[in-house]
């Protein structure tokens, strides 16, 4: 049985690891592509925009999210 709050902790810094971690390995596949791989290309053409700051909020709403969704799974 995966530790819930490790898997929250590992989720919120790469998102898709905690639900790895958790069990789901796809679902964790698809949170790493989706937020970590595509978040990150599109990020580098905020760079020095006015929407870098947009891009920062996205970005920390989908990591809490993967957190809590990782939290979720290994209850």
């Amino acid at each position: 049985m995966a530790n819930k709050y490790l898997a929250a902790i590992l989720s919120f810094f790469i998102p898709g690891i905690g639900q790895a971690y958790a069990g789901d390995i796809k679902k964790g596949i698809i949170y790493f592509l989706v937020a970590f791989v595509a978040l990150g290309i599109v990020g580098s053409f905020f760079v020095d925009s006015v929407l870098d700051s947009f891009y920062y909020i996205i970005d920390i709403l989908i990591s809490i999210y993967a957190a809590y969704d990782a939290y979720l799974m290994a209850k």
